[in-house]
C-alpha cells in the first residue's frame, strides 16, 4: 500500500471516530504536527472535553525585548483550546476558530522550566463551542490564560 492510498484509508477511518477517539489515535502514535515540532511542546493528556499541553520556553522563543514571545504562549494557548473542543465532537463534525482571546499575566524566561496548559470545554452546542485555559508554570504561576469560541460544522 502506497502512502497515498494510506492517507485516503486514516481520512476514511477518522469519519467514523468520535472528536475523543481521534486525539487518542494521535496520542498512542501519531507523528507531531509541524508547530509542534517547531516550538517544541507536547500533547501530554487528552480526556473528554479536557486537553493538556507541555512545553519548556527557551532562548529559540525570545522576542528583541529578552522575554519569551506572546506567540509561544499564544500558540499552546490556541493549540489546547482547539483540542479540547476536538474531543467533543460527534463523528463527522470539524471545527475552526472564530476568536482566540489571550491575557498574558506575566513574562515567561528561557530555563524557567516546563510550562503546563491545561483547557477545558465550557459549553458544546449544535453550532458553537467554547474553552478557556491557563497557562502555568512549574512555579505555580499562572503566566497566560485565554479562551476562545469554535463553529462547529
Amino acid at each position: 500500500m502506497n502512502a497515498l492510498s494510506r492517507k485516503k484509508e486514516l481520512e476514511e477511518s477518522r469519519k467514523e471516530m468520535t472528536g475523543l477517539q481521534q486525539m487518542q489515535a494521535f496520542i498512542d502514535g501519531g507523528t507531531p504536527p509541524p508547530i509542534a515540532q517547531t516550538l517544541e511542546f507536547d500533547l501530554f493528556e487528552i480526556s473528554f472535553g479536557k486537553a493538556v499541553f507541555t512545553g519548556i520556553p527557551s532562548e529559540k522563543h525570545l522576542n528583541p525585548l529578552g522575554t519569551v514571545h506572546g506567540g509561544y504562549a499564544a500558540t499552546l494557548l490556541d493549540s489546547a483550546l482547539g483540542c479540547s473542543i476536538h474531543t467533543v465532537l460527534e463523528p463527522g463534525e470539524r471545527y475552526t476558530t472564530v476568536d482566540l482571546n489571550i491575557k498574558y499575566l506575566r513574562a515567561m524566561f528561557p530555563g524557567m522550566g516546563k510550562v503546563t496548559v491545561t483547557a477545558e470545554v465550557v459549553h458544546k452546542g449544535r453550532k458553537i463551542a467554547t474553552a478557556e485555559g491557563r497557562l502555568v508554570g512549574e512555579d505555580g504561576k499562572v503566566y497566560a490564560s485565554g479562551n476562545t469560541t469554535c463553529v462547529i460544522y
